[in-house]
């Protein structure tokens, strides 16, 4: 049984997903030190060069060789500029079931590019590895990551109460950590029927090809 994925570039019309590469560095610094990200991801803060130089030259690879799932730079196809990131992570080969994230770089928010990315990579799992279901976690007060997981349209499963640590900013302009609760989404290969339409009603975006 397959137990790591390809090493692959999934192209939309707007975007190619991508491995990372060390050219990715500053931008990738800049994107995870973002007040935003710092907020609701377990990233190192502050997040340093040298923090996106061992993501972007080995670590983003070795999820992929140690068959834990993909992680991918998400660039636009016609500026090549590294606007997110999205990452598949415990990945059940078993099951054919894994885990997705994203992340969306400051400079590009707004623009429909996480769920564009997360679609793209969903439709390459059920298509092309014959999976069966995708899971997002979102915190429960992260509300523009809970409309990605609405737009690509997952379902909600449930609550996981008390089940992340959030950051958020202090008096003094530090960070502070909070519990939070997690939302629970899932996405089936049945899910996605009728979704071109349903995306082309809300000025939405084309179905990927990959290599």
């Amino acid at each position: 049984m397959t137990s790591t994925f390809p090493d692959i570039s999934i192209s939309t019309d707007r975007l190619v997903l991508r491995p990372f590469e060390e050219a990715d560095v500053p931008a990738l610094a800049e994107m995870m030190g973002d007040e935003l990200v710092t907020a609701w991801s377990s990233l190192p803060h502050p997040y340093t060069t040298e923090d996106a130089r061992a993501w972007a030259t080995g670590q983003a690879a070795a999820v992929r060789t140690a068959g834990r799932g993909i992680a991918l730079a998400v660039t636009e196809f016609l500026t090549q500029r590294l606007v997110g990131t999205v990452h598949l992570d415990h990945t059940d080969w078993r099951v054919r079931s894994a885990e997705v994230g994203y992340v969306t770089a400051p400079w590009a928010r707004g623009e429909g590019y996480a769920s564009e990315s997360v679609l793209a990579v969903a439709q390459w799992l059920f298509q092309n590895h014959g999976f069966e279901r995708v899971e997002l976690r979102t915190p429960a007060d992260n509300t523009a990551s809970q409309q990605v997981a609405q737009k690509v349209g997952c379902i909600s499963e449930g609550v996981l109460r008390n089940a992340w640590i959030a950051r958020s900013r202090t008096e003094d302009g530090g960070w502070t950590d909070i519990r939070t609760d997690l939302i629970v989404w899932s996405l089936l290969p049945e899910d996605l029927d009728g979704l071109p339409a349903r995306m082309a009603d809300a000025n939405g975006f084309a179905y990927p090809e990959w290599n």
